[in-house]
């Protein structure tokens, strides 16, 4: 989890998740915290369809420290404002990590002020 600067406020690793899923997790938390909110989009999963979308550019993407595409990033919002962010990483797939941080939010929603 982190705050809406990026910065971490939580982290969990399950036992045997791949330690590459510790960045992977921050980067998708990042990322949601911070590419979501122009567009008030709800998770890294939306931010990529819209992408897929888009015509292809001839400009160069410069690669942007700590984001990622990937899915399982999702924005927290309390009162219908983003006060920062979930990653998941380590299912076996990305709809899996969604999945898991969208189930985390769920179990908290209530307490979010």
């Amino acid at each position: 989890m982190v705050d809406l600067d990026g910065v971490r406020q939580a982290m969990l690793r399950g036992d045997g998740a791949p330690v590459h899923s510790i960045d992977n997790a921050y980067y998708k938390a990042y990322s949601a915290a911070s590419i979501t909110l122009g567009r008030s989009e709800g998770s890294t999963k939306e931010v990529a369809a819209r992408m897929a979308k888009a015509a292809p550019s001839t400009v160069p993407q410069t690669p942007l420290p700590n984001v990622t595409y990937a899915v399982g990033g999702v924005t927290i919002k309390a009162n219908g404002a983003a006060i920062g962010a979930i990653g998941v990483s380590g299912a076996p797939g990305g709809n899996f990590d969604e999945e898991c941080a969208m189930s985390a939010l769920a179990k908290v929603q209530d307490k979010l002020k």
